[in-house]
């Protein structure tokens, strides 16, 4: 017996990398599979697995679909990711969440989900059920990030803005801008860059910590022919929104976002041109496309060079390569190259 009108809600890149989706997929044959996050599209993506991309929270996602819908997940420890599925449920409450841990393969049931339908895909897939409650997310000027490990980064909106220093870290908006109350050694330049966006409502905000992905991303075949550039300035989170079939290459501002980019446009085979200072936090594995070039700024940061290379970026049709002498040679003197091994 298989659920009707099934919908399967996928988060993060280790529910792929972890072969946790095929068995889910044989097991309840959905109708539907729908992948919320950044990381999470490039390990879809990569696995082959038909999949609909919706660049929004799961939370978002879950609130529009009908029928039978199901939040898959597997964090990286057990408690971790039900914290996360304990988030997921706040923002729904007072409506029900159903969630498919695979780090602990239980299946969590919050705020009175159960039902004879969610008792057969538990009994299904073999997870261990467990009803739960949680309250509804309170507003606020306080956040607090649950399940950290001591030394990993934290982030907020996809900006690293210092170290965990123990499982918990809380953080507060004053007057729009983040402040670090406990649990955190702060990232002083990452906390400036994230002060370019005010927010009051910490709540809203996408907080994380650790790495994006564990493993590796695939190397595609390089993108041949003339293109767009498209310049990504501290927001590497942002890059599926932007990329197009007519990106030939990405320049990215800070150490960080050239990570994400060169791993999301890897198995895209894009090349990216990344503008570095040596600040990085190692959120991701950095594997680069054919014809990438690394530029470590020599006696400045990331962003003076970054704010130099805004208005340079072409709006017409380029090929990459005679793109990338000229930015070369624009910044010589400024950086020194480094070609990633292809």
């Amino acid at each position: 017996m298989t659920a009707s009108n099934l919908t399967l809600v996928l988060h993060g890149p280790e529910i792929f990398d972890a072969g946790d989706v095929p068995f889910l997929r044989e097991r309840l044959r959905p109708d539907r599979i729908i992948v919320a996050g950044v990381m999470a599209r490039t390990a879809a993506e990569e696995s082959g697995i038909p999949c609909e991309f919706i660049g929004l929270p799961p939370s978002m996602v879950i609130r529009e679909l009908k029928g039978t819908v199901l939040l898959a997940n597997h964090g990286k420890t057990p408690e971790s990711g039900r914290i996360f599925g304990e988030i997921v449920a706040s923002r729904l409450h007072p409506e029900p969440l159903c969630q498919l841990e695979a780090s602990s393969k239980t299946f969590y049931v919050w705020n009175g989900g159960e039902n004879d339908t969610i008792s057969v895909i538990a009994g299904q897939t073999g997870y261990a059920l467990r009803l739960v409650t949680t309250g509804k997310q309170a507003r606020g000027a306080e956040r607090t990030i649950r399940g950290c490990r001591p030394g990993e980064p934290v982030y907020v909106n996809g900006i690293v803005i210092g170290t965990a220093t123990g499982p918990e870290v809380v953080v507060r908006s004053v007057l729009g801008r983040l402040e670090p109350v406990a649990g955190l050694m702060p990232k002083d330049h990452g906390i400036l860059k994230l002060h370019r966006y005010n927010f009051t409502d910490l709540s809203r905000v996408w907080c994380k910590s650790g790495t994006l992905r564990t493993a590796g991303p695939g190397r595609g075949s390089r993108r041949n022919g003339p293109g767009h550039v498209i310049l990504v300035d501290h927001c590497g989170h942002e890059l599926y929104r932007r990329i197009t079939p007519d990106t030939c290459g990405i320049v990215s501002i800070g150490d960080d976002t050239t990570a994400v980019c060169s791993h999301i446009a890897s198995h895209l085979g894009v090349p990216v041109f990344g503008v570095i200072d040596g600040d990085g936090d190692g959120i991701v594995t950095g594997v680069f496309a054919a014809g990438s070039v690394i530029a470590r700024a020599v006696h400045e940061k990331d962003d003076d060079i970054g704010a130099d290379i805004t208005g340079f970026i072409p709006e017409h049709s380029v090929e990459w390569d005679d793109f990338v002498k000229v930015l070369s040679d624009r910044l010589s003197g400024r950086v020194t190259l480094v070609y990633p091994a292809e």
